[in-house]
């Protein structure tokens, strides 16, 4: 199926038009048909030529209902510009067409009717140079009349030649499907429409409302009137929910791809149109079928902030236009070039700011987001519209490898600082080298670690043992030198001492993982534990404390927490007669 708009002024025929090429009534209004005149969003559809199928998004061309005719013509790629012969170029021909050049939609026909009433030719140049100056550009022009059907074959072998010059659709892409109506069927409950105009539906697919975010699931589709088990875009289809009531949806909103699209009421965009100084200070943001104020501040050039009233569903590279509803004006179309800028604080951060969206031109540019964000989430980067393979530093999170390399050198000085600060500790805390280095996850405080880096037990040192001070560390080694041929015997508090061990370089000992501390002055190497255990293992099971206490070649002062201790790990277990056991277990 392929998708099509109609524009133009109001009276010359559109809906007429449609009629005549569908034989189908687009005028859904009972007062549309007394009045004569299209007054909100019409459909219908027919097969061309060639067996494809178009589908006819009619739109109103009254200036009191130009936000209608915005929210059927945004989800759709091509555009049906009607101009009446006897009348020729008008007020709302040029609003539509501005508004089909600033959502830069790029294909289309021109179409002129009422040929039975005059010389079509003067209408169709005077079109024509004015299409000629937008993203339209050079099109194929018809001349019809629907009464006569005069021009009506022509029409639709251009209708043809236009679907097959489409661009392939994306069907690979998450769904945001822009919302135009939204009803109860007596029965089946809420239904919605929109143009569907990338990736597919499925019955049964579960989606997210996206002013709420609530999960709703698809009860059946319909697909031109006719039940579909899937649709894939370009489609207009309606789509029956289950799980959400009718007053929770409406026009404007979108059903989306759950944790797909990132939900900003904070953007940075480039205008084409008015100059941006000029703008007035609020606006209204047309995207997809959603019409929302917007503030609007200059930055510099042609780049603006926008804060939108509420949060939209938007993409890097999205197309949307700003207009003046006080004025009856489109200002301009945007492209959006950030959904997640950063806050502007400093003076001079606007203009700042207008000097680095200079470069961008709304196209998906991993490295550059990458050296432009420093750090972060894949996902994150997903939702905005950016994808690109690149490897994570730390689980899911990218980094930009300058930045990640100037943070590793930040790190080592952070480690040599800390320690010269504290030189009985065994390194930095994660945790603090986190909030020094301003990261937000300690994953990625641990992935900088490199030699002569260490990290162990949550803190990051220098080398050593364990990362502890070489004074300190030249005294562990002494201790495991002269306690090798009894490693179960514990060092007095006074050697200690001598060997220059004091309380609290025992305990930096102890942080560090370099000697295992059993009770007060009671400590041992730090593998005398699992060294234990394979000693008791080869007693006859279960063994005494005064067994386990020759077994190990040791004293009681040290057997007796050192056993507790295995009992805590469960590698032992205490009988009701005070004897043990090896469990294996640990």
């Amino acid at each position: 199926m392929h998708v099509v708009a109609t524009a133009g002024h109001v009276d010359h025929g559109k809906s007429t038009l449609v009629r005549a090429l569908t034989g189908m009534e687009p005028d859904r209004w009972a007062e549309e048909r007394r009045r004569g005149m299209t007054i909100d969003l019409g459909f219908a559809w027919t097969a061309l030529p060639t067996g494809d199928t178009i589908a006819f998004v009619d739109v109103p061309g009254h200036e009191r209902f130009v936000p209608n005719m915005l929210a059927g013509v945004g989800p759709v790629p091509a555009a049906l510009v009607v101009v009446a012969a006897d009348e020729g170029w008008m007020p709302q021909s040029a609003e539509h067409l501005a508004a089909l050049h600033a959502l830069g939609v790029s294909h289309g026909l021109l179409v002129v009717t009422r040929a039975d009433l005059a010389d079509p030719g003067p209408a169709t140049a005077q079109a024509r140079a004015q299409l000629a100056a937008t993203s339209l550009g050079a099109v194929e022009s018809v001349a019809v009349s629907a009464v006569t059907g005069v021009g009506l074959p022509e029409l639709r072998a251009a209708l043809a030649r236009l679907v097959g010059r489409l661009p392939a659709p994306q069907t690979d892409r998450p769904v945001r499907l822009w919302i135009d109506r939204a009803f109860t069927i007596r029965g089946s409950g809420t239904v919605v429409t929109g143009t569907l105009g990338a990736g597919g539906l499925r019955v049964g697919d579960e989606l997210a409302v996206a002013a709420t975010g609530e999960p709703v699931r698809v009860r059946g589709l319909h697909r031109l009137g006719v039940p579909a088990s899937r649709v894939a875009a370009v489609a207009r289809v309606a789509v029956n929910l289950r799980g959400v009531p009718r007053d929770r949806l409406g026009r404007g909103d979108a059903l989306l791809t759950p944790g797909e699209f990132h939900h900003t009421d904070l953007l940075d965009v480039r205008l084409a149109g008015d100059p941006a100084g000029d703008l007035p200070a609020t606006l209204t943001l047309h995207i997809g079928s959603a019409a929302v104020p917007a503030r609007v501040r200059p930055l510099g050039g042609d780049t603006l902030r926008l804060r939108l009233a509420r949060p939209l569903p938007l993409l890097t590279g999205d197309r949307a236009l700003l207009r003046d509803p006080g004025r009856h004006h489109v200002c301009g179309g945007v492209t959006v070039l950030d959904v997640a800028p950063p806050p502007l604080t400093r003076r001079g951060a606007a203009a700042a700011r207008a000097a680095v969206l200079a470069d961008l031109d709304g196209r998906a540019d991993l490295a550059g987001e990458l050296r432009r964000r420093r750090l972060v989430r894949a996902g994150e980067l997903r939702r905005m519209g950016v994808t690109g393979e690149v490897a994570p530093v730390a689980g899911d999170w990218l980094a930009d490898p300058g930045h990640w390399q100037l943070l590793g050198v930040q790190l080592v000085e952070e480690v040599t600082a800390w320690a010269a600060a504290h030189p009985l500790e065994a390194g930095a805390p994660v945790e603090a080298l986190r909030q020094r280095l301003g990261l937000p996850d300690r994953a990625l405080v641990e992935a900088l670690v490199r030699p002569p880096l260490t990290l162990r037990a949550g803190r990051i040192g220098t080398g050593g043992t364990g990362g502890l001070p070489e004074p300190v560390a030249r005294a562990v080694d002494r201790v495991r030198r002269e306690y090798a041929a009894h490693p179960f015997r514990a060092p007095e508090a006074d050697r200690l001492a001598a060997l220059g061990l004091g309380p609290r370089e025992v305990g930096a000992a102890v942080r560090a993982g370099a000697l295992l501390r059993l009770a007060e002055n009671v400590v041992l190497l730090p593998d005398a534990a699992d060294d234990a255990v394979r000693v008791l293992a080869r007693l006859p099971q279960p063994f005494t404390l005064s067994a386990a206490r020759q077994a190990l070649d040791t004293t009681r002062r040290v057997a007796v927490p050192l056993l507790e201790l295995l009992d805590r790990r469960g590698v032992t277990r205490r009988l009701p007669d005070d004897a043990r056991e090896v469990t294996g277990a640990g």
